[in-house]
């Protein structure tokens, strides 16, 4: 499988690319970045977008892939409506129009978060622009488009964009909150299970992802 994954310098992206890179279904990552990762290894491919408005520049570079899997994001901290939404929302459906043109077999899979609005009405800010881009996505011409809720997500080997807080949370939440956690390695592998045989739901939970990755594994 060939897939293409966004969001590698930060926490999210950086823990599913080291897992997809160990999976044996994996032999193809596409890193697509505003700025370089320095890490090396024989199934990663690497596009620098320093803008991705000006994605539609590099479709020979995005074409022939299976999935993609979409990880980039921001938190809504201290950001307007308007400019979380064009993060949130607009960024991630422009960026999903232009590798779906290129690959017209592909999956779409979005890393949302737990307590999105699928309304589009709630008291929540962040909740409801995530959930109007949940919405958006699945309205679009793709193979498959999956909407990924994890919860409090356990640092994988080897990982470097770690915040501190999460060294600290690693050490006790999983304890207290069995059933809100899960690894980098679960999601991943929930991710590649969506792209290589679908799933019945396309809005995934914290047991609904535990669930793929079972399946997974096998």
């Amino acid at each position: 499988m060939k897939i293409i994954l966004t969001g590698a310098t930060g926490m999210m992206g950086e823990g599913v690319l080291l897992e997809c890179l160990r999976h044996p279904f994996v032999n193809t990552v596409l890193i697509v970045n505003r700025k370089p990762v320095r890490l090396t290894h024989p199934k990663l491919r690497e596009l620098v977008v320093p803008d991705f408005g000006q994605l539609a520049a590099h479709t020979e570079a995005l074409s022939g892939y299976d999935a993609c899997f979409y990880c980039a994001g921001t938190s809504s901290v201290g950001m307007t409506e308007a400019d979380y939404t064009q993060v949130t929302l607009t960024l991630t459906l422009d960026f999903a129009r232009v590798v779906a043109r290129c690959n017209p077999e592909l999956v779409f899979n979005f890393v949302s978060g737990v307590y999105t609005d699928s309304s589009e009405n709630g008291r929540l800010m962040w909740a409801r622009v995530k959930g109007k881009a949940e919405n958006a996505l699945l309205r679009l011409p793709l193979k498959g488009a999956y909407n990924f809720r994890p919860g409090f997500l356990l640092p994988t080997p080897a990982q470097q964009n770690v915040k501190r807080l999460f060294k600290v949370l690693q050490l006790f939440y999983p304890y207290l909150f069995p059933k809100a956690t899960l690894t980098f390695a679960q999601l991943a592998q929930a991710m590649i299970q969506t792209a290589t045989a679908g799933s019945p739901q396309h809005t995934l939970e914290i047991a609904d992802i535990k669930r793929l990755a079972a399946l997974a594994r096998g």
